[in-house]
């Protein structure tokens, strides 16, 4: 095996580590500084352009939800994205449907958390409960595969449950908190697919052994359906508004009474568990580097900040030992299994049936030869 020559990059704190093909320019600034710089300041609109925008899409929101209770949808989960989204909703006067997605593994700080934006806003609340022995029997099932994305059966479902409750209510605009200022860089060696359906079955089959009845699943056909035929858009509200990680944060803090929790997604035990200790340790990622990588890049801390940041660590040992019991005391498993499992090789995504290996191409091709059909069909399903 050849060795990899450790270089960081000049400008953010990625390296060669957290992406093998990572690419440097002759300033020694990674492909991940440089994409953004494209992208995202090179060809950034203007603020009058901005404000433009913003007004056009909440026009188009509010003519869309004309004589229904909602105009509009979005998750929230309690942290800092979503939770600055639904405050901004208030501000712009739309009426959102609110979904959460409960996997068992919330925080009591995120329940009053979501609570306090709820009272505040006055938005209606729509939370699907996954039933917890599915849910169990999943994660599990992912942790004893040994592959990198234990947080993928969360993701995937709030994905799911927010598009089977916009067809259900008939809701055509989907609020999302996605943003470039704090989310754009997360190099593919730390991550897999949301929407891999397939993987999802794959690895429930070989490692599970509860029946998925109820847990919500969306594969790329219905994902398909409502993007291409029922047009449902994905608005990224926080796209067109100057978006600060910390001065919203003061904001919601005020205006909710929101309470901080110490790191990014970690409004869910289990994820905080996951980010905070397994992915280093079994897969040797730091998350934080790309969270912090990605506000170098938009501007709001230097890359001396954010390596200060960085050297802090990522959990606090009391907290961890509380949560690792907790973690394993709640899914069943006894400390001499994980620590067995921790220790096994990761193993790849693509080692189980996947749509990145070769089944999602063929419905890339599949689509591209439907696309003439699919002009008729958007018209019969107006």
């Amino acid at each position: 095996m050849i060795q990899l020559k450790h270089q960081e990059c000049t400008h953010c704190i990625l390296d060669t580590h957290d992406d093998p093909n990572i690419k440097f320019d002759k300033n020694g600034v990674c492909n991940y500084c440089n994409s953004y710089h494209e992208l995202y300041v090179k060809n950034a609109i203007s603020p009058s352009d901005k404000e433009k925008l913003l007004t056009e899409t909440l026009h188009k929101i509010k003519k869309a939800g004309q004589g229904k209770p909602f105009d509009s949808i979005m998750g929230l989960s309690g942290g800092v994205d979503s939770s600055y989204l639904a405050l901004k909703a208030k501000e712009f006067g739309l009426r959102p449907l609110i979904v959460h997605f409960d996997n068992g593994w919330n925080t009591e700080l995120a329940v009053k958390n979501i609570e306090g934006i709820i009272n505040k806003t006055g938005f209606e609340l729509f939370t699907y409960v996954v039933d917890w022995e599915e849910f169990r029997d999943l994660q599990i099932a992912y942790i004893k595969a040994g592959v990198l994305d234990w947080e993928i059966p969360t993701d995937h479902g709030f994905f799911a449950t927010l598009y089977k409750q916009a067809n259900k209510k008939g809701i055509k605009h989907i609020l999302t908190g996605h943003n470039h200022q704090t989310e754009a860089i997360m190099p593919k060696p730390m991550r897999w697919s949301k929407m891999d359906v397939a993987n999802i079955i794959d690895i429930h089959d070989q490692f599970g052994s509860t029946p998925l009845k109820t847990f919500p699943m969306m594969g790329f056909y219905e994902y398909t359906y409502y993007q291409k035929i029922k047009k449902y858009q994905r608005i990224n509200l926080l796209e067109m508004v100057e978006y600060n990680k910390d001065e919203a944060k003061e904001i919601i803090k005020k205006e909710f009474g929101w309470r901080d929790y110490g790191g990014k997604h970690y409004e869910s035990i289990f994820t905080r568990f996951y980010q905070g200790y397994v992915l280093k340790e079994k897969f040797g990622f730091d998350k934080r580097k790309a969270h912090l990588s990605n506000l170098v890049c938009s501007g709001q801390i230097t890359r001396d900040e954010a390596l200060t940041q960085f050297a802090k660590p990522a959990y606090d040992p009391a907290q961890l030992a509380e949560d690792k019991e907790y973690v394993l005391k709640k899914l069943g498993m006894s400390i001499s299994e994980f620590d067995a499992i921790m220790r096994t090789p990761p193993r790849s995504h693509k080692e189980f049936e996947s749509y990145e290996t070769g089944l999602y191409l063929r419905h890339i091709k599949f689509m591209k030869a439907i696309q003439p059909a699919t002009r008729i069909l958007k018209k019969l399903f107006r």
